[in-house]
């Protein structure tokens, strides 16, 4: 059984933001926490609770939040004033997550989708030594060539962003039809009222822009233990990209999962079959970290217990 619970928090700014937990049942302790970072125009109490149900089912407590103009925190719908005051308003509830008295010694997990994987890492650039690992799926390091606009529309664009900021003027292809393969996905995310879904407002997009110029610049920088998926077919983020940040990044603990005729909705996109490899590899990884780490825990706490032992 999973025990749901939403609350709201305040952010530096005064804006309500809407948060979500799912934790197993009392009697089992969670085996690590783990902290969701949902895509553009997404959140976190519908698109993200299959993903957060899995993961909740396999032990883990789970932990949502909408950013400002997404889901059901306060905002603009679908605005992105400024990417940094977003990833702080992440970083600040996420950290006193960790510091409340149940969860004080778990384990540390960061997972994103898109935008999210772009939150991500941002927040461990933002805290390096805190976070013990990412799960990082089609992450927001390069924008795919299908969907950005041409050079000289992103430089008229950009111009106008000083002007009329807000603006849902920036040409792009319907994300929806090209992130999610599953046609009845497609109709749930449409229907979905706190998803958005109109065309990208122009400091938004100019945000994005900048933010993933920004990470293909400094995948190098990327030291936590990591696992990237990514869909062989994604039109929405550069699965190439992801193989670099494979490649390229100073982690000593990194996987790249690339999955042929798979799409950029990894998580809730694809068919049961599929999401059920997705998952498989995902919750392995977790496991496999988790264990090990506890398991250095363990032995560093017997090894001061028999120090302790000694000096008596």
């Amino acid at each position: 059984m999973v025990m749901y619970k939403e609350d709201y928090v305040v952010n530096s700014r005064g804006m309500k933001l809407f948060t979500c937990s799912w934790k197993p049942e009392k009697q089992q302790e969670p085996k690590a926490l783990i902290f969701l970072c949902h895509g553009y125009g997404m959140e976190s109490s519908i698109t993200m609770n299959s993903t957060a149900m899995r993961l909740a089912e396999a032990g883990f407590a789970i932990y949502g939040m909408d950013y400002e103009g997404h889901g059901k925190s306060a905002g603009l719908n679908g605005y992105i004033k400024n990417f940094d005051g977003l990833v702080h308003d992440v970083s600040s509830h996420y950290s006193s997550v960790c510091e409340r008295e149940e969860n004080k010694g778990k384990m540390r997990f960061l997972m994103g989708e898109s935008m999210g994987g772009a939150v991500v890492l941002l927040l461990a650039r933002k805290k390096p030594y805190f976070w013990d690992g990412a799960v990082l799926v089609a992450p927001m390091c390069k924008l795919a060539e299908e969907i950005k606009p041409h050079p000289m529309v992103i430089s008229f664009l950009t111009k106008l962003t000083r002007f009329i900021p807000t603006w849902k003027i920036v040409p792009s292809n319907d994300i929806i039809d090209v992130a999610f393969k599953e046609s009845h996905v497609r109709k749930q995310v449409r229907e979905n009222e706190y998803c958005y879904k109109g065309r990208p407002r122009l400091k938004t997009a100019h945000q994005l822009l900048m933010v993933s110029l920004d990470l293909e610049k400094n995948l190098h920088q990327v030291s936590m233990p990591f696992i990237v998926l990514h869909g062989e077919d994604d039109k929405v983020t550069d699965k190439d990209v992801s193989k670099l940040l494979y490649e390229v990044s100073s982690s000593s603990d990194k996987t790249f999962k690339l999955y042929p005729k798979m799409w950029h909705g990894l998580l809730y996109g694809e068919s049961p079959a599929n999401l059920e490899i997705v998952f498989g590899d995902i919750i392995t990884w977790l496991n496999e970290r988790a264990s090990v780490i506890n398991q250095r825990l363990e032995n560093e706490l017997k090894h001061m217990n028999d120090g302790f032992s000694m000096q008596k």
